[in-house]
């Protein structure tokens, strides 16, 4: 069995009609976000039950680390992740987060979204048909502010691990081409890398059939 996970924002539509068990992390409709990362890590370990490999999009990628890494699961496809920052880099990070949550807490959820999306990191997107971009905009706007705020404050960055020294053989990368920043990131780590064409941070979005190609590829190795 193969187990999928989204990222911030998401839900596991984004996966379409894959052959496993998509869930939705905490805050996105898995349950209330848990206190501490290695929590909300447990309760998603719970919700897979046994699975041969995880494949996780982002945040749901770093979820997917922790996953392997904990040994409760072998093996994983990490798409567009960033497997950990320094201790120095954590305040910094934690500070940019808790003025996010603190929006999505005190401003109306499409507001917020105006400038999630906004941000440059996801720039390519706007390639992206209308249509893609109006769909997925309505399954956020279905989220709980308060519960994203929690994910970023529990689950974001600053809170995890450092797990870049643990990525190795039980690890598949893939990123988008057009998100160097993530590229480059990739190719620092141990572990086999696939950089999709045409595509920024969210190959699920801009490129879903290369990166369905790609998934299945990693995952038949």
């Amino acid at each position: 069995m193969i187990g999928y996970l989204h990222g911030f924002l998401g839900d596991p539509s984004v996966w379409g009609a894959v052959d496993g068990i998509r869930i939705a992390l905490p805050g996105h409709g898995g349950g209330p976000v848990e206190p501490t990362w290695e929590a909300n890590l447990a309760a998603v370990a719970r919700a897979l039950g046994p699975c041969d490999a995880v494949v996780g999009y982002s945040l749901g990628a770093r979820v997917a680390t922790g996953l392997v890494v904990g040994g409760f699961v072998p093996r994983a496809v990490l798409i567009s992740v960033n497997p950990g920052i320094a201790d120095a880099e954590r305040p910094a990070r934690r500070a940019q987060d808790a003025r996010w949550a603190e929006l999505l807490r005190t401003r109306e959820l499409g507001e917020v979204l105006d400038g999630w999306e906004a941000q440059p990191l996801f720039a390519t997107q706007a390639r992206v048909s209308d249509e893609a971009r109006a769909a997925r905009r309505t399954r956020r706007l279905a989220h709980d502010p308060a519960q994203l705020a929690a994910s970023l404050e529990a689950m974001g960055l600053a809170e995890m691990p450092d797990y870049r020294g643990a990525i190795d053989g039980r690890f598949h990368l893939i990123a988008g081409a057009d998100d160097p920043r993530y590229v480059a990131l990739a190719r620092t780590l141990a572990a086999p890398l696939e950089v999709i064409a045409d595509a920024g941070h969210d190959p699920l979005l801009e490129q879903p059939a290369a990166l369905a190609a790609a998934v299945t590829a990693a995952l038949r190795r």
